[in-house]
């Protein structure tokens, strides 16, 4: 099969990570001497704020607002990651980005330079009410209220204008999942679109 290319897109406590990963593993049970690249950009941002410097203060400064980060900061942070450790013949698993219109356009870009050939974008899909709920109920440290609020706020003005960019693209394969499902049926809706 030749490499694929998923990414992950949905509101916050969807399960995006967590159907990633187990992306991940089936793609490993099928082809195991095959390499993923599996960039986690939710992670790379927690990590990134915990470093010391004057964009890390801001940046966090934005996460503990329940903010959405700068178009420019996301966008450098995953080339960075492409260009010092994507390889050809990798398949590669996105999760968390793009989160604007702008990001999807770059990112477009950035998955044609590396000839990536027909994408999927895997779209969880789960009310705001049910997203709520699973992030009061995980109780991650960005997960009380106001900071739910606004993250659930900024999803349907900036991450949804991205989505649309996808499922109207058809140099894409539009993965709509239904993310309120059980975690198996969701792998199973998303295994489906494996060659």
């Amino acid at each position: 099969m030749p490499p694929q290319t998923f990414m992950f897109i949905g509101r916050s406590g969807c399960g995006k990570g967590t159907q990633a990963e187990r992306l991940v593993d089936a793609l490993k049970k099928k082809e195991p001497k095959r390499d993923i690249f599996y960039l986690e950009m939710g992670q790379k941002f927690r990590d990134f704020i915990k470093k010391d410097g004057y964009t890390n203060a801001l940046s966090h400064n934005i996460y503990e607002m329940g903010g959405l980060q700068p178009s420019f900061l996301t966008v450098y942070t995953w080339s960075d990651i492409f260009v010092n450790g994507f390889k050809e013949g990798q398949h590669l698993i996105i999760d968390g980005t793009p989160r604007r219109l702008e990001e999807a356009h770059v990112l477009d870009g950035a998955l044609k330079f590396y000839q990536r050939e027909k994408p999927a974008l895997v779209y969880l899909r789960v009310s705001r009410k049910w997203s709520e709920e699973k992030l009061l109920a995980r109780k991650r440290a960005d997960d009380n209220k106001e900071d739910i609020d606004a993250r659930l706020a900024w999803f349907d003005t900036e991450v949804v204008p991205a989505i649309d960019f996808y499922r109207n693209n058809s140099d894409y394969q539009f993965v709509e999942v239904d993310g309120e499902q059980t975690i198996a049926k969701v792998h199973a809706d998303i295994i489906k679109w494996l060659p």
